[in-house]
């Protein structure tokens, strides 16, 4: 039964990813698998670039690997190659993410900013399409606005999928959540804040939602 795990926003908390990870491996118990984390590596939490670097480099080679671009992950790309202000990066969370490189902004490295940068916005396998935030599901996957994939809300009862196809997101914070439906998981439950993270778990060879939801819990954001 090859199985997709899917972590949604971790903003700065490296040590919530390790948990994850931690019981992922367990729980995948040295079969292949393939991990999906939906974006917004970065910012509100402590240790942005603690996640970052452990997504780079600290995972199993035998793993499939997919690291999806969220929109706080472009507004701190966007901020240090100067398309936007500073300011309107720091006032959205990205104080704390550039207080883990040292609280100066020549010190975040370029390859930082450029593997953010090089995220992509999807993955679709057989039976659900993976995005940071959502779709509109009258358009094909691959004519989807990027702000759309970044930073769409759905309505709560909204159980729209993709062409037949269950849509896996986060984004959308749901503290008690993740929110399941018959067409989209919201797996987002604020996990930075909340010290709770959900982990979904997707058999490949079965369409819907995840067959089991893992939680971790570190302490909650003071």
């Amino acid at each position: 039964m090859p199985l997709t795990y899917v972590i949604p926003d971790l903003h700065g908390r490296r040590d919530l990813l390790d948990l994850a990870l931690a019981r992922i491996v367990a729980h995948a118990m040295d079969a292949p698998a393939t991990l999906v984390v939906l974006g917004d590596f970065v910012d509100k939490g402590p240790d942005s670039r603690g996640v970052i670097a452990r997504l780079r480099t600290g995972l199993p080679a035998s793993w499939r690997v997919v690291t999806l671009k969220g929109n706080h992950d472009a507004l701190m790309v966007a901020a240090l190659r100067g398309d936007i202000a500073i300011t309107d990066w720091l006032e959205k969370g990205g104080d704390a993410a550039l207080m883990s490189y040292g609280g100066d902004a020549a010190d975040v490295p370029v390859h930082d900013v450029d593997w953010l940068d090089g995220r992509p916005l999807f993955h679709e396998d057989a039976h659900r399409v993976y995005v940071h935030a959502g779709v509109e599901p009258a358009l094909p996957l691959r004519a989807q606005d990027v702000w759309t994939l970044l930073t769409k809300r759905y309505a709560d009862d909204d159980d729209s999928g993709l062409g037949g196809k269950h849509v896996v997101h986060g984004h959308d914070r749901h503290p008690d959540g993740p929110l399941l439906l018959a067409n989209r998981s919201n797996l987002d439950t604020n996990a930075w804040k909340t010290g709770r993270l959900a982990i979904g778990v997707f058999d490949d060879h079965v369409p819907g939602g995840p067959v089991e939801v893992i939680t971790v819990t570190a302490p909650p954001a003071v």
